[in-house]
């Protein structure tokens, strides 16, 4: 898949997640977030107004800080694809 491929296919899994009005476990939004924000180059900290959450937040980012941001987006797309292809 080329950077323009993988670029599009990650926007559609984003979609994906963002109009799927179900709740997710907390687990796999941690690990969402942490491939997204690695993937969007966003490195804000986390923002919560809970500090354990920040905590898990940040602990999530350190586990993918060796992640280049092309592996990252792939990640996420097979996230959301498994998620919808085993728990639907």
């Amino acid at each position: 898949m080329n950077s323009e491929e993988l670029d599009i296919a990650f926007q559609e899994a984003v979609t994906r997640i963002n109009e799927h009005t179900q709740p997710f476990p907390a687990d796999f939004l941690l690990r969402l977030y942490a491939y997204y924000k690695k993937a969007t180059n966003n490195y804000g900290r986390p923002s919560s107004s809970k500090p354990i959450i920040n905590a898990f937040k940040t602990n999530a980012l350190f586990q993918v800080q060796d992640v280049t941001q092309d592996e990252a987006k792939q990640v996420y797309i097979d996230l959301v694809n498994n998620y919808f292809l085993y728990r639907e």
